[in-house]
């Protein structure tokens, strides 16, 4: 297990609650990017992949609850849009 690995995680792990929290109380898709999002999880998936074909180790859960929490914002990308759009025509 590699201690920079597992910090340079944490610290793009620590983001994410903010971003979810902004995105959520916001109702708003303003300064998102949905590519990007899709991007980052693709990143995700491909540490993970990486994890389990070649060094298994613990880091594989900071993997996992990153790419969860950037699903999360996601969805909320999502929700967003209709919120807007229903916003828009109401």
């Amino acid at each position: 297990m590699s201690v920079f690995e597992a910090l340079m995680m944490i610290c793009f792990g620590a983001a994410w609650p903010f971003s979810i929290y902004k995105s959520y109380k916001s109702k708003s898709n303003k300064g998102k990017s949905l590519w990007f999002l899709f991007v980052v999880i693709l990143g995700y998936a491909g540490g993970i992949i990486h994890k389990i074909l070649y060094n298994m180790d613990y880091i594989i859960i900071l993997y996992a609850l990153n790419m969860i929490m950037v699903s999360i914002d996601a969805c909320l990308y999502f929700r967003n849009g209709y919120l807007e759009k229903y916003k828009k025509n109401n």
